[in-house]
């Protein structure tokens, strides 16, 4: 019996040596290349973090800059998630099974990159366009329900954070119906948990009703 267990611990140290570990530094890196951040403070030598809400995500760069520019930022954060993900399913393909959990696991990894990016000073966005993508490449039935509740919200109230913290809460919860395994769903309300941790302050400001609805027209500088 003892014997048993440790060849189980022995079994899962190399599974994390061999599959985990690389997946998540491939994953946290390609995350790392925050495209709000890249744009702003090297095409526009004006760091993005410095403005509005002082995160570095899609929305308040919109607000900040607009432009054709803010297509590049859309661009660099979907490319970044498709290559964390497809890059964490090559590395496990001969394991059976085991996409499922590359897809999450790499997803894990990949937000975390993009929320605390280490050559940005652990200052980044909130990982809903990647995020968003992330739910795409796993399954559509999860980008279903987190796209389909983020854009009904975002569109009827004009509130794009309430839509994100949609997106976070959803994420677990449709996971548990179409994965129903311990260790996917652990990973899925972990990244939903972080979604929402991220939304914190617009969540605070929902609530008083400060909280800035957004708009097709960025506002002209004063």
């Amino acid at each position: 019996m003892i014997m048993q267990q440790e060849a189980d611990i022995f079994f899962w140290l190399k599974l994390a040596a061999v599959f985990l570990l690389p997946i998540a530094l491939e994953a946290y890196f390609c995350g790392c290349f925050n495209g709000a951040v890249i744009v702003s403070k090297y095409i526009l030598r004006d760091d993005v973090r410095n403005h509005g809400s002082g995160n570095a995500g899609l929305t308040n760069f919109y607000r900040t800059f607009g432009g054709p520019l803010t297509l590049v930022v859309i661009l660099t954060d979907v490319l970044k998630a498709i290559a964390a993900v497809w890059l964490g399913v090559l590395w496990v393909g001969q394991l059976p099974n085991g996409d499922i959990l590359a897809k999450y696991w790499a997803g894990l990894f990949c937000l975390l990159g993009h929320m605390f990016p280490c050559m940005f000073h652990f200052k980044g966005g909130k990982g809903i366009l990647s995020g968003g993508t992330i739910a795409i490449m796993i399954d559509w039935r999860i980008a279903l329900v987190v796209w389909g509740g983020f854009i009904l919200l975002a569109v009827l109230t004009k509130y794009v954070s309430l839509g994100s913290v949609w997106a976070g809460v959803s994420f677990p919860f449709i996971t548990w119906y179409c994965y129903p395994y311990w260790e996917i769903v652990v990973l899925a309300f972990i990244i939903g948990g972080l979604i929402v941790w991220q939304h914190r302050g617009n969540i605070k400001r929902l609530l008083t009703g400060t909280e800035s609805k957004f708009s097709l027209h960025k506002k002209k500088q004063e």
